[in-house]
């Protein structure tokens, strides 16, 4: 018998004394099930591959990310429920546990963020800020970054014109608007290019 199978929790529910608490209890957790599978969809690699899952819901997983047709992938979260429904309890918990590592973040992802959003900002605000992140990622492709730059600046133009005249505060810089996909689209070139290993341990001892 598969542990959390169907078949297993009927008969561990009908021990309850009651058929119709039995459904119940089936239909929550069938329903959650569902959930953490389709939620497994949007979590990081590294972490998907942490929980050692079946290769068939692996790729199923796989499968349903492939899919653009609306009806082809609610069938195919449908079979994805279906093997989550297979997992035994301490799996699911597992995946739950990393869902949430995912959502909250650790320390260093914390940091990851500010540092791009910070990098963000300085390439919005000043143009001489190309030449501090072009030495510190040279490998980053320049005509991709000015071009995400210049749009990201256009669409909060935009933004500001289109809202009511806000008087400046003496000593702060006057900031434009967070929107556009440009501007999402840069902090995300920024975040993967500093996540990619920089470091030089035979620099760093010359440096000493």
């Amino acid at each position: 018998m598969i542990s959390g199978s169907d078949l297993d929790r009927e008969l561990k529910a009908e021990l309850k004394g009651t058929t119709d608490m039995s459904r119940t209890d089936m239909k929550k957790d069938s329903d959650h099930r569902q959930a953490v599978g389709e939620a497994l969809m949007d979590l990081r690699p590294k972490l998907l591959k942490s929980l050692n899952l079946p290769e068939a819901l692996m790729q199923s997983l796989t499968q349903a990310k492939r899919l653009t047709d609306f009806g082809a992938k609610r069938r195919q979260l449908q079979h994805v429920g279906k093997l989550m429904r297979q997992l035994d309890a301490e799996t699911v918990a597992a995946c739950e546990a990393a869902l949430a590592v995912q959502h909250q973040g650790s320390p260093q992802e914390a940091a990851e963020v500010r540092e791009a959003e910070q990098w963000r900002d300085r390439l919005m605000a000043d143009d001489s800020a190309f030449t501090d992140w072009m030495a510190r990622q040279p490998d980053t492709d320049i005509q991709a970054l000015r071009s995400l730059v210049r749009q990201a600046r256009k669409d909060a133009e935009k933004a500001r014109a289109a809202q009511p005249p806000v008087a400046p505060i003496e000593g702060e810089p006057v900031r434009l608007p967070k929107s556009g996909k440009a501007y999402k689209e840069l902090f995300q070139m920024l975040r993967e290019a500093l996540r990619a290993p920089v470091a030089d341990t035979d620099d760093d001892e010359e440096s000493e």
